[in-house]
């Protein structure tokens, strides 16, 4: 199937050159990559959201209950980080997903973070179920694509650190927010067991990067242990 990153590889050898996700606006970029997570089902009906700095102060996140798959510049709302107060509705009708809590958290606790990137896929849930029950955190394969996190050691010892999934996802957000307050993750990514994996980064193309990378990683380790 092709994704987006090979769409914009074709196009950038055609007559014109198409931009990196950097180079488009926030809610231009954050559309391709969901109709992208879509197509390959990380995105599957309205899992999932989006969210991209629009300045140090707001960021625009994907409206709940929307098909990522068929996502348009219209679909977003705009979120002040201090307080999660809705500032901006495209469409008067958007409602914040419940997830924006997490987001929210991230860019208060990482100010660096430009975008965070939230989805749901089969090889991840598979991955995460494997560690131990109430563990907090999932040792990653020590292969190549890791390098895509910065991590440069040989046969590095990397955690993906884990939460439990609960109803309440306020309460998700903040055992985010007290861990990771008292200690740094060893990379830009985390993992709600039983839902799914979210990345973030110091612009969209690197958390899209990223994200690409933690899904090869845990899908090597879904299929290695089958």
């Amino acid at each position: 199937m092709e994704s987006w990153l090979t769409r914009f590889t074709v196009a950038e050898k055609g007559d014109h050159l198409a931009a990196r996700l950097d180079d488009l606006p926030p809610r231009a970029a954050l559309v391709e990559i969901a109709r992208d997570f879509h197509a390959r089902g990380w995105m599957a009906g309205t899992a999932g959201n989006l969210s991209a700095r629009e300045d140090d102060h707001h960021f625009w996140i994907t409206a709940s209950g929307r098909p990522k798959g068929r996502l348009d510049e219209l679909d977003f709302l705009l979120v002040r980080v201090r307080d999660g107060e809705v500032v901006e509705r495209v469409r008067p009708e958007n409602k914040p997903s419940a997830e924006t809590a997490i987001h929210r958290t991230l860019y208060t606790l990482f100010p660096n973070a430009r975008a965070c990137l939230h989805g749901h896929s089969v090889d991840a849930c598979l991955a995460a179920d494997r560690a131990k029950q109430g563990a907090k955190g999932l040792r990653l394969a020590p292969i190549e694509m890791i390098k895509g996190f910065d991590i440069w050691q040989q046969n590095p010892k990397v955690d993906l650190p884990l939460f439990e999934n609960v109803l309440d996802v306020a309460r998700i957000a903040d055992d985010i927010r007290k861990r990771f307050a008292k200690t740094a993750p060893a990379i830009s990514a985390l993992m709600v067991r039983s839902h799914g994996p979210t990345v973030w980064g110091a612009s969209l193309q690197e958390a899209y990067n990223r994200f690409e990378i933690l899904e090869f990683i845990l899908r090597h380790q879904a299929r290695a242990r089958r």
